[in-house]
C-alpha cells in the first residue's frame, strides 16, 4: 500500500490558495472599490467592514495551511532527511510562511486602527485624506505596503510549494517524451 499525503497536501494547498487569493482581492477588490465611494467616511467604513467579514477566514486559511504543512513535513521526514534540496526549501518555505503570517497580523492590528478612526474618512482605504489624525495616516501608509506584501509573501510560497512537487518528480519519463 502507498502512503499518501493528500490530506496534508490539500490542507496546505487550500489553505495557502485562500490566503493569497483573499489577500489579493482584497488589495485590489475590496480596497480600490471602496476608494470610489462618494463619502470619504464611507470608504474606510466599508473597507473596515469587509476585512472584518474575511478575518475568520484568512485566519482559519493561515491555520489550515500551517497543519497541512507540518503533515507534510512529518510525512516526508526520510526525504529531509536525505534531500538537501527538499530541506532548504522546506526551512525557506517555513521562515517565509512564519513572516508571511506575521505581516497579516500586523495587517489585521492595523486595520483595527483604522476602523476606529473610519470616522475621519479618507481618499480610500490605505489613502489618508490631509486632515487624518497622524495614527490614521500612519495606519493606513503601513497598510498600503502590507496589502501587497502578504500577497507577494503568499505567492512565493505557491512557487516554492510548486518547486517541491518538482523535486519529487524522478526523472524516467523526461526523455520519453523524445
Amino acid at each position: 500500500m502507498t502512503d499518501t499525503n493528500t490530506l496534508s497536501r490539500a490542507m496546505h494547498d487550500v489553505g495557502l490558495a485562500a490566503w493569497f487569493g483573499g489577500s489579493l482581492m482584497g488589495a485590489v477588490g475590496l480596497n480600490g472599490a471602496t476608494g470610489q465611494a462618494r463619502d470619504p467616511q464611507e470608504r474606510t467604513r466599508l473597507s473596515s467592514l469587509g476585512w472584518a467579514k474575511w478575518t475568520p477566514v484568512q485566519v482559519a486559511a493561515v491555520g489550515v495551511h500551517a497543519i497541512g504543512g507540518l503533515g507534510l513535513i512529518g510525512g516526508n521526514k526520510g526525504r529531509l532527511t536525505a534531500d538537501s534540496d527538499t530541506k532548504t526549501n522546506t526551512a525557506v518555505k517555513a521562515s517565509l510562511t512564519v513572516v508571511a503570517a506575521a505581516v497579516t497580523a500586523y495587517s489585521g492590528m492595523l486595520g483595527r486602527k483604522v476602523a476606529m478612526h473610519q470616522e475621519e474618512g479618507a481618499h480610500g482605504a490605505t489613502e489618508p485624506s490631509q486632515v487624518a489624525s497622524d495614527e490614521l495616516a500612519s495606519a493606513q501608509k503601513q497598510l498600503k505596503a502590507a496589502q501587497w506584501a502578504i500577497p507577494a509573501l503568499t505567492g512565493v510560497l505557491v512557487v516554492l510549494g510548486a518547486q517541491q512537487g518538482e523535486q519529487q518528480r524522478d526523472t524516467r519519463g523526461l526523455l520519453d517524451i523524445f
